[in-house]
């Protein structure tokens, strides 16, 4: 996946931007669609994408000290998800 950057300076529309929910279209100076874009919740996962990893997973993970070595995790992630 691209990614590409466009930085806003027009306070106005970083304003409108930061308050926008869910989808976001941008539409040019005729009213013309020209592309959209979902909202994602900082930290949170783009729509239709679910963790592998279960809600029960990770908070008996945060009740370890140490957390799991990334080659647990891999490995579960991997059993999980056999063609």
């Amino acid at each position: 996946m691209t990614t590409t950057i466009i930085t806003i300076t027009d306070p106005e529309l970083l304003a409108k931007l930061a308050a926008a929910e869910g989808r976001i279209v941008f539409r040019g100076p005729a009213g013309e669609a020209i592309k959209t874009a979902d909202t994602v919740t900082r930290g949170g996962l783009p729509p239709g994408v679910r963790s592998p990893i279960s809600d029960e997973e990770i908070e008996e993970a945060r009740k370890q000290p140490d957390g799991s070595p990334l080659a647990d995790v891999w490995k579960r992630i991997h059993e999980r998800h056999k063609p």
